[in-house]
């Protein structure tokens, strides 16, 4: 009998080495690829294949990107949101995504009754953040693309669109990005991905979590640091984290700093108390958090905080202009 115990505890044993042994033969590394897409830098991870076969996915990611930056960028010849602008107030076709999404953007222009608004983009026109030699647009310019602001503009009959003042332009980039980010993530999950990061410049998406069993680490970024530095993290798996803030594109004219969340009242940057917004929900959501996180920059803390607690599966973190850190009741942070 004690001969038999023996070799059934050394046979237990030698199954537990063998399924160690399998397991760390088959843990994969994180491959990462990073591209220049949507005017910022993007990055995808992916956990849970091997190299050759995450490389590959990672590619259909970013050209999901291209695919859609085509199709949505007010800049770019050809694309659905161009030909619309370019149109003289006549009808155009357009992809079901575009509808889409602009749809969508109409709905947050009517949530917000104006504040942000997708037929800004006369005036965005004028704001070159990426000149070699910014400088603030001429105040008449000004004056007369305010003019043509306004998203009762657009007019649409099943998959046709139109501008009724030809003059006013739709610009898709204060919600484009996470729409995006949502469709990346269903690329890579069709393809079989589990577990991935997909960081579309600040538009976080988390697929699954990491190592099947931990959450992943995402930290939010100091304004001003360059992306250097962390006020603290967020534990998320399957959800999307999305931040903001007035210091991603800014510029400094006669000794003042102009950023480009545009006051369209004014045609200025705006003036509140927000500098940065964060914003977790989960995955899915990074089309609504997009356009919320712009919001929430141009509407300030108090009005952009009362949308967030109005809105489900959203949380926030407001960092103001004197360092002050505003949360919303389910916001789950680790401070460092």
């Amino acid at each position: 009998m004690k001969n038999k115990i023996i070799y059934t505890i050394t046979t237990a044993a030698v199954i537990l080495l063998v399924i160690i042994a399998y397991q760390l033969t088959n843990r994969t590394e994180p491959v990462s690829e990073t591209g220049y897409y949507l005017d910022t830098i993007c990055t995808i991870t992916v956990y849970d294949m091997k190299e050759k076969d995450a490389s590959e996915v990672i590619e259909e990611g970013f050209e999901t990107c291209s695919y859609y930056e085509n199709l949505l960028s007010k800049t770019i010849e050809g694309s659905d949101v161009s030909r619309i602008n370019e149109a003289n107030g006549q009808w155009v076709t357009v992809d079901d995504d575009t509808l889409e999404l602009i749809k969508k953007g109409i709905y947050y222009s009517d949530l917000t009754e104006g504040a942000f608004d997708i037929t800004v983009g006369r005036l965005t026109d004028l704001w070159d953040f990426h000149a070699e030699d910014p400088e603030v647009p001429d105040e008449h310019e000004i004056s007369e693309a305010i003019k043509h602001i306004g998203y009762e503009n657009i007019t649409i009959d099943e998959n046709e669109i139109k501008l009724v003042d030809p003059e006013a332009k739709i610009d898709l980039g204060g919600i484009a990005k996470g729409y995006i980010a949502d469709r990346v993530t269903e690329t890579l999950e069709n393809l079989g991905v589990t577990s991935a990061v997909i960081n579309l410049g600040g538009n976080i998406v988390t697929i699954g979590n990491k190592n099947g069993d931990e959450d992943f680490i995402i930290g939010i970024e100091r304004p001003y640091s360059q992306m250097t530095e962390v006020i603290g993290t967020v534990l998320v798996s399957d959800a999307t984290v999305v931040t903001s803030g007035v210091y991603e594109r800014q510029f400094e004219y006669d000794g003042v700093i102009y950023h480009h969340i545009l006051d369209i009242s004014t045609g200025y940057p705006i003036l509140n108390d927000v500098e940065a917004v964060s914003l977790v929900s989960k995955k899915g959501m990074s089309v609504d958090c997009d356009a919320l996180s712009t919001i929430c920059l141009l509407m300030g803390s108090e009005k952009g905080m009362e949308i967030i607690e109005s809105t489900d599966d959203v949380e926030a973190l407001f960092i103001t202009t004197d360092g002050e850190y505003i949360y919303s009741d389910g916001f789950e942070f680790n401070a460092k």
